[in-house]
């Protein structure tokens, strides 16, 4: 199979997949909404950017170094050491996640009262803990999987981890229904833990049965830890870029609440508009991006083989053909939403406020899916550095919105603020690949 048909597959297989989840996800949203209300949604949006933020810490940045090293340790033939450093990176994740997992058991209520300013968020911190051991595993051997351009394993482990999601919170919603139980949004946090438990157990059992065509060696210690320096060091700059970013996302999640109670909503309206927005709208807007999720996950390895080999005219036809792709995919999918957005508020989620932002939100659409693969691109050559420059930027005018507009204009007014960041995003992405150029091949 040709390398173009390959990267095809692959995304083919990723977008289908992501749809199916996201379109789960999607009813899933609500049954939440209805099972817990506007308020237990905003409740449980409130604890992501704790999970964001302990991803990002242990594996989030070690993935995609994981990811661009084995394509390239794959295109040269080198197999053991792409397997060597498939080891390694669990070896340095499971590490980091356990004790980010310690602290959080430990310090789940200072973090629930300093950090996200509501302390109904301890107890459900303290169930998020048991999730990240299981995420570096489950991260760790889809990067490993990604690097090789085989989608089978991720696209399966994706699925399992959502229906594992959703099927244990139904059963123990309506288990504890029928007990006269009331319903808490920690079983949503529960089916949280359930998915990724289910997935890893996934992965590591077709890592241990061993893949067709896949060596099976004998790896000491020592030869894993030889291999540290080569994964660690090209991840600590982008793990501490995601770590950076995810403290801004974490400010900003936490300010919107607060920011509206100044423009004059009580706790409880202001975490339910919060929830209408991130639990609601938000999903509903991003569910498209599936699409684009898929081919910006196929091109980081694809870009980091252009690359090696120096290709510029294939580097060209690539940018050039997925960004137009997903610009035409962005600009109908606008359409779409702005014409069924009071439709899909007043009679899916029971909220007009979920149709207003549906509507205003629909304006990013063809500049959030073109933002993913463009970030991958450049990931994929290489700069990472640029890629945290543009997210900081573009995060620098979300929270900007939230404390100049907001107090005036509501939630209007960060939703402003976030269209004038994914304009700054796609401009940025498009001056730094127009601007590229390849090193010199050697002769």
């Amino acid at each position: 199979m040709s390398r173009a048909h390959t990267l095809i597959k692959g995304t083919l297989i990723l977008t289908m997949t992501g749809l199916t989840t996201r379109m789960m996800g999607f009813f899933y949203r609500i049954f939440l909404s209805h099972a817990f209300g506007e308020e237990g949604v905003g409740l449980y949006q409130l604890i992501f950017p704790v999970y964001a933020l302990g991803f990002s810490l242990t594996c989030a940045g070690i993935e995609l170094i994981l990811a661009r090293l084995v394509a390239k340790d794959t295109a040269l033939g080198r197999k053991k050491e792409a397997r060597q450093l498939l080891y390694t990176a669990l070896l340095i994740t499971v590490s980091f996640s356990s004790i980010v997992t310690l602290f959080l058991q430990n310090y789940a209520g200072w973090i629930a009262v300093v950090f996200l300013r509501d302390p109904r968020c301890a107890g459900l911190l303290v169930i998020l803990s048991y999730v990240f051991p299981f995420a570096a595993i489950h991260s760790c051997i889809c990067g490993y999987y990604f690097g090789q351009k085989e989608t089978g394993v991720p696209a399966v482990s994706q699925l399992i981890e959502q229906s594992v999601r959703i099927g244990s919170v139904f059963l123990i919603y309506y288990a504890a229904a029928k007990r006269g139980i009331t319903a808490d949004v920690s079983f949503a946090v529960v089916g949280l833990a359930a998915g990724e438990l289910a997935s890893s157990f996934y992965c590591l059992h077709i890592l241990i049965s061993g893949k067709k065509g896949e060596p099976k060696n004998r790896l000491s210690f020592l030869s894993l830890c030889r291999q540290i320096p080569r994964l660690l060091l090209p991840s600590l700059p982008l793990t501490g870029n995601r770590v950076l970013l995810n403290l801004l996302q974490s400010a900003e999640a936490v300010s919107i609440p607060l920011q509206l109670k100044t423009a004059g909503m009580t706790q409880k309206e202001a975490l339910s508009v919060y929830g209408v927005l991130t639990g609601m709208a938000l999903p509903c807007i991003l569910f498209p991006s599936a699409v684009s999720g898929s081919i910006s996950t196929m091109l980081l390895p694809e870009v980091a083989r252009i690359q090696t080999l120096c290709d510029k005219k294939a580097f060209r036809t690539l940018v050039i053909k997925v960004t137009s792709s997903c610009i035409a995919m962005g600009c109908f999918c606008c359409a779409f939403l702005l014409i069924t957005g009071p439709w899909i508020g007043s009679h899916i989620f029971h909220s007009s406020l979920a149709g207003n932002l549906i509507q205003i939100l629909a304006w990013m659409c063809p500049f959030l899916y073109t933002n993913n693969t463009l970030i991958s691109t450049i990931n994929g050559i290489g700069k990472t550095t640029l890629t945290f420059l543009i997210n900081a930027a573009s995060l620098g005018l979300r929270i900007a919105s939230i404390f100049l507009l907001i107090p005036s204009f509501g939630i209007q007014g960060y939703l402003w603020g976030m269209l004038a960041s994914q304009l700054c995003v796609f401009s940025c992405c498009l001056l730094v690949l127009i601007r590229y150029r390849f090193p010199e091949k050697n002769s």
